[in-house]
């Protein structure tokens, strides 16, 4: 499964959200995601990664070895996004 693939079955399960997948060390198997989204507002962090990895479980079965996951909100993304080169 691609970056590109994991990411848009992000975007469509998390509403109104922006999912960056990257491939820190280059092996397509540890990946690491940022989530931008205001659904996360008043969730959980556990919710908020439900969320994300729910409809990722298929992935997780056939390719995906770790997924790296860290969740914002709107305005907690801005005020944390130089810290990730955005």
């Amino acid at each position: 499964m691609t970056l590109d693939q994991i990411k848009r079955i992000i975007e469509e399960h998390v509403p109104d959200c922006r999912a960056i997948v990257l491939d820190p060390y280059n092996d397509g198997e540890h990946l690491q995601a940022l989530v931008i989204s205001p659904e996360f507002e008043g969730k959980m962090l556990v919710k908020q990664h439900q969320m994300v990895m729910k409809p990722l479980k298929e992935a997780f079965a056939t390719t995906v070895h770790a997924l790296g996951l860290k969740t914002f909100t709107p305005s907690e993304w801005e005020k944390v996004r130089q810290d990730f080169g955005y």
